[in-house]
């Protein structure tokens, strides 16, 4: 049950109280780590667990993709980077390739940081606050 699952507690708590920011740095991680999952399938012949994570992957850009705040021109090039993501997952899954789902990794990595440090800026007041800019 659930309720009684500490970890699932810790974790409904953590999503719940995060900011817009740290929702968006907990997706990046969870298609990092899905992608991670999706790799060692692969290495393990297993197509069921790639296949499951690597559609989590897609899952997860998609969600990020659908956020973006299209009054804004950034966010214009953010889609054209997850729709390339998203073709490349769907790549991925179809070959059985861990080299694109490394290379999808190291895009998704990228990106990650770099919400990182724009966390980072916004919170010290050295920017204006870009989050609201990407997320609708």
């Amino acid at each position: 049950m659930m309720l009684n699952n500490p970890y699932a507690q810790y974790t409904n708590n953590r999503i719940a109280t995060a900011s817009p920011g740290e929702l968006t740095l907990m997706l990046y991680e969870g298609a990092i780590k899905f992608c991670n999952i999706g790799i060692i399938g692969i290495e393990e012949q297993n197509i069921q667990k790639s296949h499951d994570n690597i559609m989590k992957a897609e899952a997860i850009v998609r969600e990020l993709r659908l956020t973006l705040n299209h009054k804004y021109p950034v966010a214009k090039d953010f889609e054209n980077v997850y729709n390339y993501l998203i073709r490349r997952l769907h790549d991925a899954n179809m070959r059985k390739d861990k080299e694109i789902l490394e290379e999808v990794n190291k895009h998704l990595r990228s990106m990650r940081d770099t919400w990182k440090e724009v966390m980072r800026m916004c919170k010290s007041g050295e920017a204006n606050d870009p989050q609201a800019q990407l997320r609708a």
